[in-house]
């Protein structure tokens, strides 16, 4: 098996970078044609400009960072989109989950306006779900694979939990009655949108190493 071989992962989220380079090569399963992948964040390009998220979905937004991060770096990028659907918010925040507050990246601002505008609604209908969808581009740019994943949950009425990031600690797992806040990390890397994701994407990933994509 030849390598290391370098996966850029399009994002500067310093918590979401190290749960993505979990699900790439995972304690729990036995790839180890992923272990040759060296994953790196986008804090190794400061200077790269950010990419404008514009597209109307998760789908869009997922393949337009991958292959833009791709291009400007010479790297194989994965790249993701994901954010929380609210049902009685008619889905919102959705694709402006990093930014529903207004400032992008701001949790606790994002997390309060959740709790303030689903103050109202009854616990039987506070159901949620967060989804996850994958890009993966290679150097030239071209998205090779994608995948997708989605988890339900319950909003809670307050934030509960240190642990996760975004909404984790107002997003419920109604089996577990603790928050991605309160789970540990290897039982959320289990059950996460992003987790089922990757599952995904990992079949093909380690397809491509094999057939010496990364060459």
């Amino acid at each position: 098996m030849s390598g290391p071989y370098t996966l850029l992962v399009g994002t500067r989220n310093v918590k979401k970078g190290k749960e993505i380079e979990q699900l790439i090569a995972p304690p729990w399963e036995n790839h180890p044609r992923l272990t040759s992948l060296v994953v790196r964040t986008l804090d190794a390009w400061p200077d790269l400009p950010d990419v404008v998220e514009d597209a109307p979905d998760f789908a869009g937004n997922a393949r337009k960072k991958a292959s833009e991060v791709a291009q400007a770096t010479g790297h194989w990028t994965v790249a993701d989109d994901s954010g929380l659907a609210v049902d009685a918010l008619g889905g919102a925040p959705g694709v402006f989950s990093a930014r529903y507050a207004g400032s992008h990246g701001d949790d606790d601002a994002n997390n309060q306006l959740v709790l303030e505008n689903t103050r109202n609604v009854p616990d039987e209908k506070r159901g949620a779900a967060f989804i996850c969808t994958l890009a993966l581009a290679d150097p030239t740019g071209k998205i090779r694979l994608e995948a997708a994943g989605a988890c339900r949950g319950m909003l809670t009425r307050e934030l509960r939990g240190p642990g996760g990031f975004g909404y984790d600690p107002m997003f419920l797992i109604p089996e577990y009655h603790k928050t991605f806040g309160e789970l540990p990390p290897l039982v959320k890397a289990q059950l996460s949108h992003r987790a089922r994701a990757f599952a995904q994407l990992r079949v093909g990933l380690d397809r491509l190493l094999a057939e010496g994509a990364f060459d």
